[in-house]
């Protein structure tokens, strides 16, 4: 069969023949169609994920949707090491596999699941949102949160604030439920002053895809504003800020703030996989949206380095995608 493998450490991931998976006990064979490439896929391609394989050679992907061996659609994460899920067929355990809605095709679930994941696991498992709270998603302009923004407004969040760099991405977000947008293009002190700004109506839960400069900001100013702000429940997601931050141990000493991570390892698999059920089953009827292209499989070698976060890249195989 064909697959997209890395070779080797430092190697760059190419389209190539690969062993074919055997399913065992507990385990399905799936026909995949559609999966879409996703900054984990990437890092774990690198070798530079936490959760990276560490053995060679291997298949790239971690997720994506196909079809088991009776026919029915299901969407898979986590395939069994060395396969991948940019692959033409794949081998992943039962419980890691989800029957689609039959009215969300295969291409958008396979688009939307991963992005959709990381504010649905982090809202509902993390922070715990509750109907009317005040949402701040900083770094909403990416795919995964411009569908914080969305996620956020279907859970019920009564107000929901959004920050980004891309100054036209970011007014697009009024459309998606943005009440208000931080554009992150100030100096640290005017930054602070417009997070500080909004933490005086009150902000519950943040969801974090940047890190670096701008959460820094975030969270000082949310511990200047001391008791008199409300508690926040802080959720660290992704990175795209950089890696690291300065955190004087005063912010959290003189403030309520709870600081935690989202992501593999910090919730257990099983309730991953029902975050990313409760993101396929809402997609229709909350109508939300992502943008995405898809590109056969066998593209893999132009379409890999040229992906843009903002439309994501969805390789098919096997055919037309349902």
């Amino acid at each position: 069969m064909k697959a997209a493998i890395v070779q080797g450490p430092g190697q760059a991931p190419v389209y190539l023949d690969f062993e074919e998976p055997v399913a065992g006990a507990g385990e399905n064979l799936v026909h995949v169609t559609a999966s879409a490439i996703s900054q984990n896929a990437r890092s774990r391609a690198r070798g530079t994920h936490y959760s990276s394989p560490g053995e060679y050679p291997f298949g790239v992907g971690i997720d994506g949707v196909g079809r088991l061996e009776d026919g029915s659609r299901v969407y898979f994460v986590l395939p069994r090491a060395p396969f991948g899920s940019m692959a033409d067929r794949t081998v992943v355990a039962s419980s890691q596999c989800l029957p689609l809605p039959d009215d969300l095709d295969d291409a958008t679930a396979a688009a939307i699941a991963n992005p959709g994941m990381s504010s649905w696991a982090a809202y509902t498992e993390r922070a715990r949102l509750k109907p009317g709270e005040t949402v701040l998603v900083n770094g909403a302009t990416g795919t995964a949160g411009r569908l914080a923004v969305q996620i956020a407004r279907h859970l019920g969040a009564k107000k929901v604030i959004a920050t980004g760099r891309n100054i036209d991405a970011l007014a697009s977000l009024a459309t998606l439920g943005a009440d208000v947008t931080i554009a992150l293009v100030e100096d640290a002190d005017a930054l602070k002053a417009s997070f500080t700004a909004q933490l005086a109506q009150g902000i519950d839960v943040v969801i974090d895809y940047l890190w670096g400069r701008s959460a820094e900001c975030l969270l000082v100013a949310a511990a200047r504003a001391g008791r008199d702000a409300v508690p926040i429940r802080f959720v660290q997601v992704g990175s795209l800020g950089g890696q690291n931050i300065a955190l004087p141990s005063a912010v959290l000493r003189s403030s309520a703030i709870e600081l935690m991570g989202s992501g593999i390892g910090s919730i257990p698999l099983d309730r991953l996989v029902n975050a990313i059920d409760g993101v396929l089953q809402a997609t229709i009827p909350a109508g939300l949206q992502i943008a995405f292209k898809p590109v056969p499989l066998s593209a893999f070698a132009q379409a890999w380095p040229n992906d843009d976060s903002r439309n994501r890249t969805v390789f098919v195989m096997n055919g037309p995608v349902a």
